[in-house]
């Protein structure tokens, strides 16, 4: 199983990187998140290895939250890897964290090739990842966390806390959670 690739950049396009490792070039999945993340000419990615009877697939993430979101996501039934990409390339995993806390169907069904079933089915196998997802994210979402645990002891309910933290742009929890309270006043 692959779970990592470092190499140079000889292709890149919005759906697909080639890596030059050693002299063996290899065909690499990717979201949109991690696309625009790609500015060096020697990168190092997660990868998820998918076997198929007809296929062996790279899908490769720069964040490793990334990773376990898309990990997860094609653990459900009728999610494959087409569809857990479309979702890693609409939203980020602090802004998916928050759909899924604040199970909202209609901000999932903006992905392509999900419906209202498929988005009800997603929520309710994803109920409570919401918190793994946060915790095995970056440093920001480990702010983000502090951040929905500040403004629940404040009474804020969780769903109203997961909107307004989804617009926020700061990065440390203090930041954040002034920021939340401005946005949460006007809601």
């Amino acid at each position: 199983m692959i779970v990592g690739i470092e190499g140079e950049v000889v292709f890149k396009d919005p759906s697909v990187v080639h890596l030059n490792v050693h002299g063996v070039i290899y065909e690499i999945f990717v979201s949109l998140q991690t696309y625009a993340a790609l500015n060096d000419t020697k990168v190092r990615l997660h990868t998820s290895h998918i076997i198929r009877e007809d296929a062996q697939l790279l899908y490769g993430f720069k964040e490793l939250s990334e990773k376990v979101l898309f990990t997860r996501l094609i653990k459900i039934s009728g999610v494959g890897p087409k569809v857990a990409m479309a979702i890693c390339s609409t939203f980020t995993t602090t802004q998916f964290a928050s759909i899924i806390a604040s199970n909202d169907i209609a901000g999932l069904k903006k992905v392509p090739g999900i419906g209202p079933k498929s988005a009800g089915r997603i929520l309710v196998e994803l109920n409570g990842f919401d918190t793994e997802l946060v915790s095995s994210s970056s440093s920001v979402s480990s702010a983000a966390a502090d951040a929905t645990l500040a403004l629940e002891s404040l009474g804020f309910k969780k769903e109203l806390i997961a909107s307004a933290l989804a617009s926020c742009q700061s990065n440390d929890t203090a930041a954040l959670v002034k920021e939340a309270l401005k946005k949460l006043q006007t809601l």
